[in-house]
């Protein structure tokens, strides 16, 4: 009965804490939150998005030699697959340490470490060393390793704190915001390799490419890409620890109090006075992976680790050989230059992401707060299925002859879809999910399983499309598998997502908890 009564009074005050947090109004400090926490992701899509354009200089530079007039100048797609491969193995590490250095240390005294991890990597990809093929690659892999662990250390950090800043209304649209920076590092790196290629076939005259020239292009591309994320770490130093964190689990209450008028228009001093007199409970002391957790939290974690598995495995097979899907669009690459092949896939690219892209991450801020999280993660593996079914069934028998614009409006669908559904969805749901003493590295297993599909998907879909002549299962065969992906995608989705729409955080948490379990929580089976 003791321990019941200290749970109950717990909970009643650690609410009263946070109902100012959950009903503040939007403010200033929310949309400053976004672009902070979002630049994480804005380099992530930065990086990822300007390797097929980079892969087109170091082809005219480093593969300008081959005996097969159908492969010159272009890089062999296991060394593609492979600088994409070592970014996503630094990714899983950098979720599951940031991820558990987030519950264990703070939030905020790791978050400045991720992004100066993304910078220094991103200077040290343009940087790398010699000027050997084999030397040039190894070196450019293992900065893209480094890039990926600062990368992977900013996912679960950053939806985490702006989960916990949120208000609990508008707080899956925030989330949504800070993913969409995604969006707008597609189109930035886009729009920077179409500058710098065109500035350098200008000053070359538009002849044949000096080697010297098209080196120090995609170097100066990557190195661009860290400036954003530079320009933000003062203002990530700024930021307070979450009121979250600070309240629930180093348990101070005034100092959380006093982070929340740092930076919102919020009166916390009633709030410390009633809270002050908690009692030192030690209610909830189970740990991670303990029979507890399992119990209360397991199949959270199952579902968040699913999807994001899922969804990845579709969109990093489509994203990452996009150059490849529709290369039927470019120039023949005899007949232009280095700078000019490597302008127009960024320019397609740029397309893709204005049409469909960047739409898709809107289209979830609008309504991920109005119909849910789970309806629409359904209905974007749904969509997505259906375009690739109509891009894969009669891909050899239609799509491969015929250039027109119904290919590029389906495969854009793809990508609105999974914008406009899991691709962002997984990412909202893990920081609502769990108890903030676990949240971060609960956000940062399910982002970790989900790079594990990304790998799958690269490497599979590497293999798969190839045709069956060279022991590939073919284009039409890769696409209706990703199809069926995307419906157990669905049906994983339907069975074991929790709705977190329009709850608190702490009510989230409590979803798979019931009565009875609460009190052998309480009791610690005393």
């Amino acid at each position: 009965c003791v321990y019941s009564f200290l749970l109950n009074q717990e909970k009643k005050m650690a609410l009263k804490v946070l109902t100012d947090l959950d009903s503040a109004r939007t403010q200033y400090y929310h949309f400053k939150a976004i672009i902070i926490a979002g630049m994480g992701l804005f380099t992530d899509a930065y990086d990822l998005f300007c390797i097929p354009p980079i892969m087109k200089l170091i082809g005219r530079i480093y593969y300008g030699s081959s005996t097969d007039s159908n492969n010159l100048y272009e890089v062999p797609r296991a060394v593609t697959s492979a600088m994409v491969v070592t970014a996503l193995l630094g990714t899983v590490i950098g979720q599951l340490v940031f991820g558990r250095l987030g519950d264990l240390i703070g939030r905020r005294k790791v978050y400045g470490f991720a992004l100066m991890t993304m910078v220094l990597s991103s200077f040290g990809c343009g940087h790398s060393i010699c000027t050997s093929r084999t030397c040039v690659l190894l070196s450019l892999g293992f900065f893209r390793f480094l890039l990926g662990i600062g990368i992977g250390g900013d996912y679960p950090l950053s939806a985490t704190i702006m989960s916990e800043f949120a208000n609990r209304k508008t707080r899956g649209a925030f989330i949504a915001g800070v993913f969409s920076m995604q969006g707008f590092g597609i189109l930035a790196s886009s729009t920077v390799t179409m500058i710098v290629c065109s500035i350098f076939n200008r000053a070359n005259g538009g002849s044949e490419v000096q080697l010297h020239g098209a080196d120090l292009a995609w170097r100066l591309i990557l190195m661009i890409g860290a400036i954003p994320a530079g320009l933000t770490y003062y203002w990530r130093m700024m930021m307070p620890e979450t009121a979250r964190y600070t309240a629930l689990v180093e348990r101070n209450v005034p100092q959380a109090a006093r982070d929340m008028e740092k930076v919102l228009d919020i009166s916390a001093s009633q709030i410390v006075e009633e809270f002050s007199y908690l009692p030192n409970s030690r209610s909830s002391n189970y740990s991670l992976f303990s029979k507890t957790f399992i119990h209360s939290h397991g199949l959270d974690l199952f579902a968040c680790s699913i999807s994001w598995f899922l969804v990845d495995i579709v969109f990093y097979s489509s994203n990452l050989f996009q150059s490849q899907i529709y290369k039927r669009y470019l120039s023949n690459n005899h007949n232009v230059n280095a700078f000019q092949e490597a302008f127009e896939v960024a320019k397609i690219q740029a397309i893709i992401a204005i049409c469909s892209t960047i739409p898709g991450y809107f289209a979830t801020m609008y309504f991920i707060d109005r119909i849910g999280r789970v309806k629409i993660q359904m209905m974007g593996f749904f969509f997505m299925a259906i375009s690739l079914l109509a891009i894969g069934i009669p891909y050899y028998s239609y799509w491969n002859n015929n250039t027109n614009i119904g290919f590029m409006i389906l495969y854009g669908l793809t990508f609105f879809f999974s914008n406009f559904g899991p691709n962002t969805t997984t990412f909202i749901v893990p920081a609502e999910l769990f108890p903030a003493r676990f949240r971060t590295t609960c956000h940062g297993i399910s982002g970790a399983v989900g790079k594990l599909g990304a790998i799958i998907g690269s490497i599979g879909f590497l293999w798969a499309s190839h045709n069956k002549k060279d022991e590939g299962i073919g284009m039409t065969a890769s696409l209706i598998l990703l199809a069926g992906v995307c419906v157990v995608g669905m049906i994983t989705t339907y069975f074991f997502t929790s709705e977190t729409m329009g709850k608190s955080l702490e009510e989230n948490e409590n979803i798979g908890i019931n009565e009875d379990h609460q009190n052998e929580i309480v009791g610690g089976r005393a």
